[in-house]
């Protein structure tokens, strides 16, 4: 009779959770918000968008990084965003695809640094934009994958990577730091030390980060004053009026410089504007890192000094894309790369604001239950928004051991 009430008793128990799970399932179909469930993991958020990412942006069999929004070209950008995402994701395989094809497509024999376009020519086939430039350099991408190469040799123990970030460590001093007044500026690209009057620069490229890790490898040059005077350049280049009548007091996408006298001019081209747009807003993200990495109280000050990001959330809810550099809106909309290179701003000067942002404009374009975007989103939107969360996320670890 006794094991007669515990079988009765064992049943009720099962038919209570059956029912509970069609009442569950009935709940989930009807919900109009069933994409968002109620938790879910960080980490995972991490994961499965560089997985998307590698199905969305690298293409299959040749392995490059494509720029769907110009015609699928590929930059030298492109391949060193998708290595620094392989190696702080732990993929080898992913990374090795695209060092391959970036040393077989984009690399240059002479200098070991890398061409900055590639793409369908104009006679049909396939290789470096010549017509538009393409043979030279970007000294951002040079910078980003020699410190990607040196990552990956902390963290698999292969040589050839610490070799190859060597060879491109060398070259990125030789052919794109130049000297003025006697001390030296990252110029945009190769060429600009061709030039006796002056060089074109983007503060975007500034990594003191990288050039910390640079001085291990590469002891014969001096990185350190690198680091320094990219510090003293984006301060002055934040509060300097440049073309306008006042500054809000953030840096510009571009600026010249003399060489002569060290003072800046505003470029003629509309291309190279003194904006805070697509270009600068990666300042603050860079800034960022190398605050984590190093606790460098100069990357907190300058972060200070962009106030004007903080107090624009504060009162609007929003950021717009593009602003003036004395703060007229130029792009009066949104784009998810802003807010993720912004991020560095915030989760360093005021986390609560970051925490905010974070969600109302980061994590709530992302479904967790398609494991991906809601919306696919360009290869620089896409590349910054996960490069914002994850510093947000403090999952960019210095992977960089002190032993070259």
């Amino acid at each position: 009779m006794h094991l007669f009430k515990k079988s009765l008793l064992i049943i009720g128990c099962l038919i209570v959770l059956v029912a509970a799970g069609i009442v569950a399932t009935i709940h989930y179909l009807t919900n109009p918000k069933r994409d968002i469930p109620m938790v879910y993991s960080n980490n995972a958020l991490l994961q499965e968008l560089w997985n998307d990412y590698k199905v969305h942006n690298i293409e299959a069999g040749s392995y490059r990084t494509l720029d769907k929004s110009q015609n699928n070209i590929t930059t030298s950008e492109g391949e060193s965003y998708t290595m620094l995402r392989a190696v702080w994701m732990d993929d080898k395989t992913t990374f090795d695809q695209s060092w391959t094809f970036t040393q077989d497509n984009l690399q240059r024999a002479d200098d070991h640094l890398m061409s900055w376009k590639f793409g369908k020519r104009t006679d049909g086939g396939y290789g470096i934009l010549t017509d538009s430039g393409g043979q030279n350099t970007a000294s951002d991408a040079d910078t980003d994958i020699a410190l990607s190469l040196l990552m990956a040799y902390s963290r698999w123990n292969q040589p050839s990577y610490l070799y190859q970030a060597r060879q491109i460590i060398s070259s990125i001093w030789a052919k794109e730091v130049v000297l003025i007044q006697g001390k030296p500026v990252l110029a945009a690209d190769d060429i600009e030390r061709n030039s006796a009057t002056s060089i074109v620069v983007n503060p975007s490229y500034f990594a003191p980060y990288s050039y910390r890790l640079f001085a291990q490898a590469d002891p014969a040059h001096n990185w350190s004053a690198l680091v320094d005077n990219s510090y003293a350049l984006l301060g002055k280049l934040s509060s300097s009026k440049l073309d306008k009548n006042t500054s809000i007091d953030l840096p510009p996408n571009w600026i010249t410089i003399n060489r002569r006298t060290g003072t800046f001019i505003s470029a003629s081209s509309s291309n190279l504007d003194t904006n805070y747009g697509y270009d600068a807003f990666r300042i603050p993200w860079r800034l960022a890192l190398d605050y984590q990495w190093n606790k460098d109280p100069r990357d907190k000050q300058l972060l200070q000094s962009f106030s004007f990001l903080g107090k624009q959330w504060q009162t609007h809810g929003s950021l717009k894309a593009i602003y003036a550099h004395d703060g007229t809106v130029v792009g009066n909309y949104e784009v998810p790369a802003a807010y993720g290179a912004s991020m560095g701003y915030f989760t360093v000067i005021n986390p609560q604001q970051a925490g905010k942002v974070y969600q109302q404009k980061l994590e709530t374009l992302y479904s967790p239950d398609r494991q991906q975007w809601k919306t696919p989103l360009a290869y620089y939107d896409d590349n910054w928004a996960w490069f914002g969360m994850a510093l947000a996320q403090d999952s960019l670890p210095n992977l960089v051991t002190n032993n070259h």
